[in-house]
């Protein structure tokens, strides 16, 4: 069978389990298996075992409230596509939506199946990471960045072997940056080979329902601002709360830029320093005065700090020693710009991170907005930058 499938079409589930348990008793005591597990078992067995996680008992649980979870709830993109997950993957017996702390957030099945995921604390508002509930599909896919199907005793608690789980990563598709993971789980010796395939297909049109959802809401704010941009003289952009571009006129056109906030200038290559104008939806962008070269200079002697000068005003950014050391290789990179896998190779002696990359760039793109651009990620046009260390 692959890496990703825990079983092949014809397999004898009642028999693969047994020999499973075997197995896992075997290394979790100490000795000489009967057989090896997948590679993605053995490396999360050994994560949880060096954690002194107990496979004979559950771990501790600790749900966050309702209050919290509706919250995350509110602030997770993935409530927009939660409904059309379901109706997509039906006829399953549990399906499981986390963001992106591996906190469940959505439950969706049958009463008899809910209750039993209840006695293992599989409940809106647990976190099922490695570090807390032991080797499972959603806190393993998490570590890994990629899907992960297991099959009863590939489980670490004894208590969840009677369970298998299916989960595959959700990335936003604007940015690639992780939201959550969607997990179908149900009783071992009902797994199918095909529910892998179901779970990715589903991700997949959720995915593309996500982007359908955020070019309907621009769409949304360029009509809605349509009498002023009508009648505005010089160069402007129209943006979302999250500094996404609905419209932009007189300046090249731009994904996206730092998320505007009242009377706070705002750095924008090619209209220079703005002071971004609240809007029934969304901002109106424009500059604050004639300069479009924007000066910055990344102060890395203590706390990284982002200063960034035009049009007589300055604008200031902490940023993490993480975002200062990618925006001190994207300076030194100069016009020609870096990969997502050149980056992961800087960063982490490896291309194994790429994912991890994207997703710094999007947020160090969200602290700072548009003064770095993507494809391949570079200091935009315009950004004079002194690094000071």
């Amino acid at each position: 069978m692959g890496e990703l499938s825990a079983i092949s079409p014809g397999t004898d589930l009642s028999q693969h389990a047994r020999e499973l348990t075997r197995v896992h008793d075997a290394v979790l005591g100490g000795r000489r298996a009967p057989g090896r597990p997948r590679a993605v078992v053995a490396r999360s067995w050994s994560r949880v075992m060096r954690a002194g996680l107990d496979p004979d008992g559950a771990n501790a649980r600790d749900p966050f409230t309702r209050d919290e979870v509706e919250r995350r709830r509110r602030e997770s993109p993935l409530s927009l596509i939660v409904g059309e997950l379901a109706q997509v993957i039906q006829n399953v017996a549990l399906l499981v939506v986390t963001d992106a702390d591996g906190v469940i957030l959505w439950r969706v099945g049958g009463p008899s199946v809910l209750r039993r995921a209840d006695t293992l604390g599989f409940g809106e508002g647990a976190t099922w990471t490695e570090s807390v509930v032991g080797t499972n599909a959603i806190g393993t896919a998490l570590v890994e960045a990629a899907p992960v199907q297991l099959f009863s005793a590939e489980h670490f608690e004894q208590a969840q072997h009677a369970w298998y789980c299916s989960a595959h990563p959700i990335h936003d598709p604007r940015t690639g940056e992780l939201l959550g993971i969607v997990d179908v789980s149900g009783p071992a010796l009902t797994l199918h080979p095909a529910i892998e395939a179901l779970v990715g297909t589903g991700v997949r049109l959720a995915e593309s329902q996500l982007w359908r959802h955020h070019a309907a809401r621009l769409e949304r704010l360029r009509r809605s601002a349509e009498h002023i941009v009508g009648t505005a003289a010089g160069p402007l952009l129209i943006v979302d709360d999250h500094g996404w571009v609905a419209h932009n006129s007189g300046v090249a056109a731009r994904d996206r830029i730092a998320a505007p906030r009242a009377d706070t200038a705002l750095a924008v290559p090619g209209l220079g320093l703005c002071l971004p104008e609240r809007l029934a939806e969304g901002w109106i962008v424009r500059p604050a005065g004639a300069a479009h070269t924007i000066r910055a200079r990344l102060d890395r002697t203590g706390s990284p700090l982002l200063s960034v000068t035009g049009a007589g005003s300055v604008w200031r950014a902490p940023l993490t020693r993480r975002h200062a050391e990618i925006l001190t290789l994207l300076h030194h990179a100069g016009a020609e710009g870096l990969s997502a896998g050149r980056l992961s190779r800087a960063l982490y002696g490896d291309d194994a991170h790429v994912v991890t990359v994207r997703a710094e760039i999007s947020r160090l793109r969200r602290a700072i907005g548009a003064l770095v651009v993507t494809n391949p990620y570079r200091l935009a046009d315009g950004v004079d930058l002194q690094i000071v260390s």
